[in-house]
């Protein structure tokens, strides 16, 4: 990625948890983004253990300082992780904070003699992954139906599949489009900023929702607003906003979630221990995003689909590009995701059918292509100073607005997630099957598609009513 469009993503991540400082990790590399100044433990005599031994590293060393080491919220609580104060959080600059590092060395000793990890950074988890999204939204012309397509099936409320959209919330008038007749849950907090700017991720939720209602009409979906800030949460504070979720409708058959991290560990997160226990032992299968690095290192939650007793209760989902011949250029990819689906340019609805809302919508200035192929990957733009026109022209001077009035064309693996979901639950449907893991591994057997992905030959869930797009090919740019 550009180095200036990650600091660019980085800052409306910093804005959105102003109160967090927040570095890049592991050291400079922006692989993830983390807080500073603050460490993870499991609650109980690890975080004793974890306290204690940085305590004693930073008293011992002659450049560190334990005054700052201590423990910040409560000994034990439902999530199962206890935040550790190592240092300033105000110290050091978003390249890294040494005394994170610092407090993670100490406990190499004490981890090698437990067999297993004591302390984490505490991860950003985000849509926006390492701060780059997959795309941004464009309006879809009026001509144009949603991509995928509608199903032909009818809504019964006595077997109706719950789907649970882990996400941004709903805009306002979301019950204008048809599709979304079986849809609730929680209301976006803030559409646009004073001067009329869509904020970052608003429209993410609704549109998710329309792709898996798309897909299996026989769904109730319910989306909260989990992400509400531009797409990100805190690793400590996210177990315990998917706890809320599901307390407060149920497990349902599915969730569908489209945010992550890297965390440059093969053994998961350390904040989501307590979630992914219990959804173990739950019926509900999590189809999760692959995430838009366009790595190979794994993305959490997605990557627990290869992790031993969670084989079948996490579906991790890397994305298509728009032929659905390919894997997308911007999505993860490896042995850790399970299947891809379309990804790039679907169509969908970022709002309802009401009045047309214009939208000032600024885009970035990169015409560079990631990775190094020679089609245009979706996370650059058109160089341009101003942002797409009504007529999706690239613009100079004064930025003008867009006219959203329904459907949206946008793509990562944000969006084939839903997809693998309506999918499962369409199966549910059709074969009345009861059980969504059961449904997943089944329609992973049966299914006899495939694409390639870095070479790779990977299985690949295509809907019938999904139309391939025709892929942009460009040069490079001088």
């Amino acid at each position: 990625m550009p180095p200036q469009r990650f600091h660019e993503q980085f800052d409306k991540i910093q804005r959105s948890l102003p109160d967090v400082p927040l570095a890049m990790g592991p050291d400079d590399s922006a692989e993830f983004i983390y807080e500073k100044g603050f460490v993870l433990a499991r609650d109980g005599e690890e975080a004793r253990v974890v306290e204690d031994t940085v305590r004693t590293h930073f008293t011992e060393a002659p450049d560190l300082v334990a005054d700052h080491v201590r423990r910040v919220s409560p000994e034990t609580n439902r999530t199962g992780v206890t935040r550790i104060q190592v240092g300033d959080p105000g110290q050091g600059d978003r390249a890294g904070d040494p005394a994170v590092g610092h407090a993670l060395r100490a406990l190499r000793e004490a981890e090698g003699r437990h067999g297993r990890r004591l302390v984490s950074r505490n991860h950003v988890v985000s849509i926006a992954v390492n701060a780059c999204p997959g795309d941004e939204p464009v309006p879809a012309p009026l001509t144009e139906p949603p991509n995928p397509a509608a199903a032909e099936a009818g809504h019964d409320p006595d077997t109706a599949v719950g789907v649970l959209v882990i996400d941004t919330g709903l805009m306002h008038d979301y019950r204008s489009y048809p599709l979304l007749a079986h849809t609730e849950g929680d209301a976006q907090l803030r559409e646009t900023d004073d001067q009329g700017v869509l904020q970052q991720y608003v429209g993410h939720g609704t549109f998710i929702a329309g792709l898996v209602a798309a897909v299996a009409p026989n769904t109730d979906v319910t989306v909260r607003n989990t992400l509400t800030d531009a797409g990100a949460i805190l690793e400590s504070d996210f177990g315990a906003k998917l706890f809320a979720a599901v307390d407060q409708g149920g497990w349902p058959d599915i969730i569908s979630l489209s945010a992550g991290t890297s965390n440059g560990r093969t053994d998961g997160l350390l904040g989501l221990d307590a979630f992914m226990t219990e959804l173990r032992d739950q019926g509900t299968l999590l189809i999760a995003a692959a995430g838009n690095n366009g790595s190979a290192a794994p993305f959490w939650p997605a990557a627990y689909a290869t992790l031993p007793g969670y084989e079948d209760v996490v579906l991790s989902v890397g994305a298509l590009r728009g032929d659905g011949e390919f894997g997308a250029c911007f999505s993860n990819h490896g042995s850790w995701v399970r299947v891809y689906a379309p990804g790039e340019r679907l169509t969908s609805a970022l709002t309802g059918f009401g009045a047309p809302v214009p939208y000032v919508y600024q885009h970035s200035t990169y015409d560079a292509c990631r990775y190094g192929f020679t089609y245009a990957c979706t996370c650059q733009s058109p160089r341009h100073t101003g942002v797409l026109s009504e007529e999706r022209e690239t613009t100079s001077g004064k930025p003008d607005q867009v006219m959203f009035d329904g459907l949206a064309q946008w793509s990562g693996t944000s969006f084939a997630t839903p997809v693998a979901a309506g999918l499962v639950a369409a199966h549910m449907t059709a074969h009345k099957e009861s059980d969504p893991r059961a449904a997943g591994r089944q329609l992973l057997a049966n299914n006899t598609e495939f694409a390639e992905v870095r070479g790779a030959h990977v299985p690949a869930l295509r809907p019938a009513t999904w139309r391939p797009v025709p892929v942009v090919r460009r040069g490079h740019p001088a």
